[in-house]
């Protein structure tokens, strides 16, 4: 699957290891390393759905947007990057159809 970023500065946080272990934790920054692995081999979005870090929809204000576990609060946020996002019939999010993801973020919005 094709995995892009918002931006330069979070691409170079999520990517470049050094850069990945002075901003997170070591284990939430090794599993962000391994869930951005995850994305990008597979083939689409229905194939991390059930791997480690308990994909998920968000709802409310973040509605459109995905996110896994890194550690207890952190969490990786993206998106789908087509926009529309391929939906099923009862317009849930085609999990399957989603080829490409775009990263938003990597934070803690539970505080």
């Amino acid at each position: 699957m094709k995995v892009e970023f918002l931006d330069a500065k979070l691409k170079k946080a999520c990517e470049d290891k050094a850069t990945r272990q002075s901003q997170f934790q070591k284990a939430a920054a090794d599993k962000l390393a391994s869930r951005l692995d995850d994305l990008a081999a597979a083939a689409t979005l229905e194939t991390v759905r059930h791997l480690p870090g308990s994909w998920e929809e968000l709802k409310g204000e973040r509605k459109g947007q995905l996110s896994c576990r890194l550690d207890k609060k952190l969490r990786l946020v993206i998106r789908p990057t087509h926009r529309p996002a391929p939906a099923k019939p009862d317009g849930g999010l085609d999990w399957a159809a989603v080829d490409a993801v775009t990263v938003l973020e990597v934070v803690n919005y539970h505080d």
